[in-house]
């Protein structure tokens, strides 16, 4: 596998040796020792998780406040997603600032965020199926969450506004100026 840093600390984008041939392709989505090796982080991964979403989808910005805080490895299996971390450590150098990488079907890469990250996805295809990986169960009590739209993170989500669709609980989350970070 192939990682590549982003401008925020423990964040990568992964991209997985894939073998293809006339028959179609094989790779490893994940592998625990190639995993620490290349990144330096070890992980404990404990659930997966999958959605289906459509054109315009937006879910975020997502994250569950310690001692339930997660990390995640998300891919996408059919169709493509722009998939944006957000930096909620205090004292991280990075603190306030997002990456994003578009994750597709056919490039196969994948988006690592440790704890202390707000995480969030645009589908950006028809129709996509998501995957990821925590290293901490889901816990409702600890769920967080910022407002997607917020001028201050200034997202661009490549999507038209009037196109986004957004749950009822992601329409009323706090902006990142009133946010004070549990982590």
């Amino acid at each position: 596998m192939q990682v590549i840093p982003t401008d925020i600390q423990g964040v990568f984008i992964i991209e997985p040796r894939v073998f293809g041939d006339a028959r179609g392709y094989f790779f490893e989505s994940f592998n625990a020792r190639d995993f620490a090796r290349e990144t330096g982080i070890e992980v404990d991964f404990v659930q997966d998780n999958e959605s289906f979403s459509r054109y315009g989808v937006l879910r975020g910005l997502h994250f569950q406040m310690p001692p339930y805080a997660q990390a995640k490895l998300v891919r996408v299996v059919q169709g493509a997603v722009l998939d944006v971390a957000v930096d909620l450590r205090s004292g991280s150098p990075t603190y306030g600032r997002h990456v994003a990488a578009e994750l597709t079907a056919e490039n196969h890469r994948q988006f690592f965020m440790p704890k202390g990250i707000a995480h969030g996805f645009s589908v950006l295809s028809p129709e996509v199926i998501f995957q990821y990986k925590c290293d901490e169960y889901y816990h409702p009590e600890s769920e967080g969450a910022l407002a997607w739209d917020d001028p201050d993170l200034a997202i661009d989500w490549k999507l038209p506004a009037d196109k986004v669709l957004l749950s009822e609980k992601d329409k009323h989350h706090p902006a990142f100026r009133s946010f004070s970070t549990p982590f």
